[in-house]
């Protein structure tokens, strides 16, 4: 006979108490301080109560949602459910520092006769985002010319008249087949970069937003010049990196912990500051809570002992709102797909260095 096969154990598995539960869950939120703000990671640090808490990929499938709320050419708001803080804050910043875009690195000065510093007029031309999608070209090193492969190449020729004295972004020119100053640039292009952009779903470099001033002039003034973007990551420098901003806060949760009666005053206070967040239960009597986003302003109520003995404003530790506002060189959903391919290879060559 062969060797018995081991049965599976039915018995059920270990649960935390409940305010132990609370803890590993919830963050809570008082009038002056926040508790229970760290998390739980290590797999045996309930082994003495029977409880298993080691990281479980099969539960870590079945839990983990991405669900858009807002998605327009310059936002995107979802929730991220179901991962550690650590996973949300590495995505966020890798969203600031390492998705790569294209920006104005060298400015050539022809003539600056406004009152604006040449290095003051580079540094705002470096800053203003440009619309050129980034996986069309190469990163450029130190060492290496401009060359078609690298380098996207604008001027600006501008000369004051008479009602016609500010000078905006808008008036960038990109220049498909390089330099015009190849002697004093070093940059000559192979062939142009036209091509690249032949597609009409594909739209021509330009300046994200066409007003965003750059500089004022007087009659006669005039600023001639030619900038040279290339290719890089926020790390760098902020004027790569392709978001506004990119954050996040825990989902709100509301637990009413004691009855509280429709019609009390404390009821009605609760229901009239916060209109939709308390509601009466089926029964008619208590009040139960909603889903508390967008009542941030009842911590404030919370300061009073009268509401928060019966209130409790917590924070979902794995519940996270993620806000991305681009830069408006790369759309924001797509923002978010290079994030997660970025996040995803630094997770294989981690692996592969264990």
């Amino acid at each position: 006979m062969g060797k018995d096969k081991k049965k599976k154990s039915t018995e059920p598995k270990a649960k935390l108490p409940e305010h132990l539960e609370l803890r590993r869950d919830y963050v809570t939120c008082g009038d002056k301080l926040n508790y229970n703000v760290h998390t739980f990671t290590s797999a045996n640090v309930f082994s003495a109560m029977g409880v298993d808490n080691s990281w479980d990929l099969a539960q870590f499938k079945k839990d983990f949602k991405i669900i858009i709320n807002k998605l327009d050419k310059e936002v995107l708001e979802f929730d991220m459910i179901g991962v550690d803080p650590a996973i949300a804050n590495a995505l966020r910043r890798i969203l600031i520092a390492e998705v790569p875009t294209m920006a104005i690195e060298h400015v050539f000065m022809i003539n600056n006769t406004s009152i604006i510093q040449d290095e003051v007029l580079a540094h705002r031309l470096g800053m203003v985002p440009l619309l050129a999608d980034p996986q069309l070209f190469e990163a450029k090193v130190a060492e290496e010319a401009p060359s078609e492969k690298n380098t996207l190449v604008f001027k600006l020729d501008v000369t004051c008249k008479r009602g016609e004295n500010r000078m905006f972004s808008g008036q960038l020119e990109w220049l498909p087949g390089g330099s015009e100053l190849p002697e004093e640039t070093t940059c000559r292009f192979a062939a142009g970069q036209a091509h690249l952009f032949a597609d009409p779903a594909t739209p021509k470099p330009r300046a994200v937003h066409d007003d965003i001033l750059l500089a004022k002039l007087r009659p006669g003034q005039t600023i001639q010049l030619e900038a040279h973007a290339t290719k890089g990551r926020g790390k760098e420098h902020a004027k790569w990196s392709p978001v506004a901003t990119a954050w996040y806060r825990l989902q709100p949760v509301v637990h009413v912990i004691q009855d509280v009666a429709v019609d009390s005053d404390v009821g009605q206070e609760l229901m009239s500051a916060c209109p939709g967040l308390f509601v009466a239960d089926e029964g008619g009597r208590v009040l139960r809570a909603n889903d508390a986003r967008g009542h941030e302003m009842l911590r404030r109520l919370l300061e009073q002992e009268r509401f928060s003995s019966c209130v409790s404003y917590r924070k979902k530790k794995d519940h996270f709102i993620f806000t991305i506002e681009s830069s408006g060189a790369v759309p924001p959903l797509e923002l978010l797909g290079q994030a997660l391919e970025l996040l995803g290879e630094k997770a294989r060559d981690l692996t592969g260095k264990l």
